[in-house]
């Protein structure tokens, strides 16, 4: 039964429409989301759970409808939005003491292991915990109550790269106990390390819903100097970008020998920037 199944979802304000959104998670795996600030990202993740009220369309946690059974799904996903914050001033304890009771499948010693897992002391507030670790608080909250998928919001946003990498590894392990993960971020490094799929979102479009791999081989990266290239040359070449020593820019794979100029390899951010500076042009 796949984790989550979107199709069609849809909704628009002023200036800005998430149009027909429709893809598939497949269980125990990590998908990224990839796109610009304010390209549909976090409308499309709180959609999913209700918190913004889309315009149309069916989304199905493990084969349920959402609207129908939108209190028993809750039970079974985990959500860390992009910035939250708990009461800062309160002891963990007492703030977990309040999310136990709204889960009648929570699991005490699941959550003493996570809190040992992830190094959390209980008697902390907060305020007084580094962002890395209210991230990890939040996965503990999530995973004690038996969450089948996690849904995160640039959860490694600002973290510095050690912390990063830890959440990867904690990332990858869930997934290893069958978990599924979404998330959102701009750091697209973090998912060459750790996801096998992607989405990518541009001005509330879907563009790419496909394997990492899949979606970089397709292009080649090339250093040129404009003015001495061929028209059939600049015909090839997409999303040009001025860099230090000339200008880079995207070959498609299939037309890298036409182009008759040297190629490498293009990680994920190289795709993603130049092909969102031809969209600009």
């Amino acid at each position: 039964m796949t984790p989550l199944l979107v199709k069609d979802l849809s909704k628009t304000y002023p200036g800005f429409t998430l149009s027909e959104i429709g893809f598939e998670l497949a269980a125990g795996k990590i998908t990224g989301f990839i796109g610009r600030n304010g390209a549909g990202k976090s409308t499309t993740l709180k959609s999913l759970l209700n918190y913004v009220h889309p315009d149309s369309g069916d989304i199905r946690f493990f084969g349920l409808d959402f609207k129908k059974h939108e209190q028993e799904i809750k039970t079974r996903i985990g959500y860390v939005p992009g910035a939250f914050e708990y009461y800062g001033k309160k002891k963990i304890k007492k703030i977990t003491d309040t999310v136990r009771g709204f889960y009648p499948n929570w699991d005490e010693k699941t959550y003493r292991a996570l809190l040992s897992r992830f190094s959390l002391d209980e008697n902390k507030t907060p305020e007084a915990l580094s962002a890395g670790m209210k991230v990890k608080y939040a996965l503990t909250l999530a995973l004690s109550h038996g969450a089948e998928l996690l849904i995160l919001d640039e959860p490694t946003s600002g973290l510095d790269p050690v912390s990063r990498e830890d959440l990867l590894e904690i990332f990858l392990d869930l997934c290893d106990e069958g978990k599924t993960i979404l998330f959102s971020t701009h750091i697209t490094s973090d998912l060459e390390k750790c996801a096998d799929h992607i989405l990518y979102i541009r001005e509330g479009t879907l563009i790419a819903d496909q394997p990492i791999d899949a979606f970089t081989d397709a292009w080649r990266l090339t250093e040129v100097q404009p003015e001495n290239c061929t028209e059939k040359q600049l015909s090839l070449l997409h999303g040009m970008r001025r860099g230090k020593n000339g200008s880079t820019a995207l070959v498609r794979t299939v037309d890298a020998e036409k182009l008759g100029l040297p190629v490498m390899d293009a990680d994920l951010e190289t795709v993603m920037v130049h092909l969102e500076k031809e969209e600009a042009e």
